[in-house]
């Protein structure tokens, strides 16, 4: 409040000329401020228009909740009142979001001056706070509360609203991918069944640009290079708790490779020498990945051959008629140009070193534009950052420049409590701590504790994953893991440690290197069990060194639809210890998808061997098939047994081989609803034993079992749900097996 005071007499002359002025009112602002923001000097001439500006000028400087200027003669008065202290600030009516996360956004601070401008401003971060989580109808109103010796409590009242969902994802112009496919590119979803438990389904205007480029690059991905988001209108109900997003594209047609060449614009550079390194065949459907595989490759080559300054440039010429891209690789000298420095901001956890050995170029070399790109899209890809930017702006000359980069980051650990259900372990509870960027060194920390009705385990991972700067991922692993009487007439117990090394030995393949130290207890065997396990109890060392190659394209292959994973591993018992063996494992994974990628097909298919060195295999060694690994069996429901003991105790066996088919596909039902359907068919055994002396009849024979059955699958946010129906079409008297069976893992 604000008010001049004039006398009529005062309000008809033209001027005021004032030889003094005083203040009153004022506690904690000195009386020179008051006059600072007055501005006007004893002795001068002052109009009523002077004396309004100044009255503003009081006001507008927020110290003062109220003024008067009181012309008193020759004297001029300003009588104000100071805007009070605030005491405490509160938030209520809020539930969705803590208090000390929104007290974070608020600027106001307790035992500073109460600004009802700032105040207003706060309330509006409040909100904002809101719509980031979909609540667009949530209000802040701020108000205060008097209290004595000019104090306030400031109070923030909240309504927090419903959340807006995002409840219809459309597209208009596709035609040869369904909306169902379309969706599941997306980082925005449709609200299901849960939309009363969990907000991924939250309306967020900032996913709407990330999903454009999603959806451009799984078109250009399939070869759609003419692909185009024309517009994405988001639509809100009239009663403000739905958002009803549709995007409008145009497809084109999908192109594939035509004629690869590759020619050179250097002298007495060879071409043939690059076109050797190009994997790509005509007839592949072209995508802009291999491209920047292909140019990689080549100028890996000219590092290797210790040229400098070298650009590989791809000339693409279209051709209509047939639908395909003649790329012709262009060798030639680029710019002498040279990386000055690499500056980084915005880390505040995150170390510098942590992001530098993402970039392939350090200080002094020369400047690659692509490489820098790919260093960019590799920050983005630590998960580290919500925001990443990556530029170049010139240096200290013509021939240097700086790249600045610029991330945001973002919480990386998790702590879940768990709680879980299968047919074989019963209800268990689950603990898990998570950290993927350790103290900001990009290391990888995880601890948990998991507990069911017949089993205890406890776990501890380490991950250093460029171990002394190299890309040489270091690993230690630490497991302590008991089993009781449920399911067994014996009780195990098993500790372990394992460090390991793991590197790339080509474009598709890494190497594992380990060593295992573990002591594996069979105990409280009781008289009635087989002599087999009898003889086996007590409490063995293993100390093993192991390696195992991997070789995969699911991520990285010419086919975005499918790929392929072989993996061969063995490990080597008797470094120390009482066991000597050799442990054989292999295996490969083959998946694809088609009819439009609406149905994948995914087949699996491993074995595994034990050839002792020295002495007999033992429970703990020898292979025991899980109910993943053979459906419409009981775990460890198949292999020799002892028939003379009951049948009660799973023996395992010295190999395994194990084959499962599967598809998956959808059930023509509403996408909210989360369920597909898929069909398997498995087959696989366990057998051999070296030692059967003093047991009933024991088959350890080679006996294939099969299985076939049919899948619900149940995609919710509280956790994936499958329910198979099995029914077992070849087995042995002895094996143990069921028709039903479904796990669910629920993480709140």
């Amino acid at each position: 409040m604000a008010s001049l005071i004039l006398a009529p007499s005062m309000a008809e002359a033209q001027d005021f000329r004032f030889t003094s002025f005083e203040v009153e009112g004022n506690e904690r602002v000195d009386r020179a401020t008051v006059l600072a923001f007055l501005g006007l000097q004893p002795g001068d001439s002052a109009s009523a228009a002077d004396l309004n500006d100044a009255l503003q000028r009081l006001q507008n400087s927020g110290l003062f909740e109220d003024v008067e200027l009181e012309p008193r003669g020759n004297r001029l008065v300003a009588v104000v009142r100071e805007y009070p202290t605030i005491n405490r600030i509160n938030i209520e009516g809020n539930r969705r979001i803590d208090d000390e996360d929104l007290m974070q956004v608020v600027q106001s601070q307790s035992r500073r001056v109460y600004s009802p401008s700032q105040a207003e401003q706060d309330a509006a971060a409040i909100t904002q706070a809101y719509e980031m989580q979909g609540r667009l109808a949530a209000s802040v109103t701020p108000a205060i509360i008097r209290r004595s010796e000019n104090r306030v409590d400031l109070v923030f009242e909240v309504t927090e609203g419903r959340v807006v969902e995002t409840e219809r994802i459309e597209f208009v112009g596709n035609r040869n991918y369904s909306d169902r496919r379309l969706r599941r590119v997306l980082e925005s979803t449709q609200a299901g069944l849960f939309r009363l438990l969990i907000g991924s389904d939250t309306f967020v205007a900032d996913r709407i640009a990330f999903d454009r480029q999603l959806l451009t690059d799984f078109y250009r991905d399939r070869g759609y290079i003419d692909f185009n988001v024309q517009s994405v209108t988001s639509e809100l109900a009239r009663e403000r708790d739905a958002y009803f997003i549709t995007f409008n594209i145009v497809e084109g047609q999908s192109f594939s490779f035509g004629e690869i060449t590759t020619v050179s614009e250097i002298a007495d550079l060879d071409a043939q020498e690059f076109q050797d390194t190009v994997r790509i065949r005509p007839g592949v459907t072209y995508s802009p990945r291999l491209v920047d595989t292909t140019i990689t490759r080549m100028e890996n080559l000219a590092s290797q051959m210790g040229l400098r300054f070298i650009r590989v440039e791809p000339r693409v010429t279209r051709n209509d008629e047939t639908l395909t891209l003649d790329i012709e690789f262009v060798i030639s000298r680029g710019e002498r140009v040279f990386v000055e420095r690499i500056d980084i901001e915005g880390n505040a956890t995150t170390l510098d070193r942590v992001i530098r050995r993402q970039f392939r170029s350090a200080e002094g070399d020369p400047l690659d534009p692509r490489d820098i790109r790919q260093s960019a899209e590799r920050i983005r890809a630590l998960g580290f950052f919500s925001d990443v930017q990556v530029d170049a702006r010139p240096g200290s000359s013509d021939e240097q420049v700086i790249v600045d980069v610029d991330v945001e980051e973002q919480p990386t650990g998790s702590l879940g409590f768990g709680a879980n259900y299968s047919t074989d372990t019963g209800v268990g509870l689950a603990v898990n701590f998570s950290e993927d960027n350790f103290l900001g060194r990009g290391q990888r920390l995880n601890f948990g504790f998991d507990t069911s009705e017949d089993s205890r385990s406890f776990n501890f991972g380490f991950t250093e994953p460029a171990f002394l700067g190299r890309d040489v991922e270091f690993g230690l692993r630490a497991y302590y893991t008991t089993t009781d009487q449920q399911n067994a007439s014996f009780n195990t117990e098993n500790i372990g440690l394992q460090p390991s090394l793991s590197f790339p030995v080509s474009e598709y393949g890494r190497l594992e290197l380990r060593y295992r130290l573990s002591e594996d207890t069979l105990s409280d065997v009781p008289a009635t069990a087989s002599p087999i396990l009898q003889r086996e109890a007590g409490s063995s060392i293993t100390s093993s060194i192991g390696y195992t190659y991997t070789y995969s394209t699911r991520d990285t292959g010419l086919n975005p639809n499918a790929g392929v994973t072989l993996r061969f591993g063995q490990d080597f018992a008797g470094i120390g210890g009482d066991r000597e063996y050799v442990r054989t494992q292999a295996g490969v994974i083959a998946e694809t998808s088609v009819m439009r990628e609406e149905v994948s097909l995914r087949a699996t298919v491993e074995g595994g061997a034990l050839n002792m060195l020295s002495g007999n295999s033992l429970r703990s060694d020898r292979f025991l098939l899980n109910a993943r690994q053979m459906r419409g069996f009981e775990a460890n429901g198949l292999g020799p047994r002892d028939t003379a003991a009951g049948l009660s105790d799973a023996l395992g066996g010295n190999y395994f081989v194990s084959a499962r088919f599967e598809t998956a596909f959808p059930l023509g039902l509403p996408e909210e609803y989360g369920l597909s359907g898929g069909v398997f068919y498995d087959i696989g055994s366990v057998w051999g034993l070296d030692d059967t002396a003093g047991a009933g009849p024991v088959d350890d024979d080679l006996h294939l079992r099969q299985s076939v059955g049919f899948s619900l699958f149940w995609d919710t946010q509280i956790g994936p749900l499958r329910f198979n129906f099995s029914h077992v079409l070849d087995s042995q008297p002895y094996d143990r097996t069921r028709n039903f069976d479904f796990t669910i893992e629920a993480r709140f």
